[in-house]
């Protein structure tokens, strides 16, 4: 049971990125997917969810509109497309995946508890800088 991610790298202000989180040994179908981000300094924060069925995604407000996660079932891969990116955005990104059962939250604001998250990547390093 795996998560990879991919994808960071060294981007002036204002660009773009695109993020993917690839799993092995489950199926993301049948879990919430979050990213989170850990910036210099900081905790380790929620920025984005997916929901197992696509339907429902929830940003955190500092990230919205420059934020855009999706996920391709078929090659059980998430994605998070980062636009406009600015120097604050730098850190190390991860994707987390809970199995969605009856209880498990929605994607939401309460989504976002590192501690209740099933799996984790090992992260992917964005660096904003020019």
């Amino acid at each position: 049971l795996q998560l990879v991610e991919s994808g960071g790298a060294l981007v002036q202000p204002g660009g773009s990125l695109m993020l993917s989180c690839a799993a092995s040994g489950f199926a993301l179908r049948y879990a919430r997917i979050a990213w989170f981000r850990q910036t210099p300094g900081k905790e380790r924060e929620g920025v984005a969810c997916i929901g197992s069925s696509s339907r429902f995604t929830h940003y955190v407000r500092s990230v919205k509109d420059r934020l855009t996660i999706s996920k391709d079932d078929a090659n059980n891969t998430v994605f998070l497309q980062l636009n406009n990116v600015a120097p604050e955005d730098t850190g190390v990104y991860y994707c987390a995946a809970r199995i969605a059962t009856p209880e498990t939250p929605r994607c939401g604001n309460s989504f976002y508890r590192p501690a209740d998250m099933d799996y984790w990547g090992k992260g992917t390093l964005v660096t904003v800088s020019s």
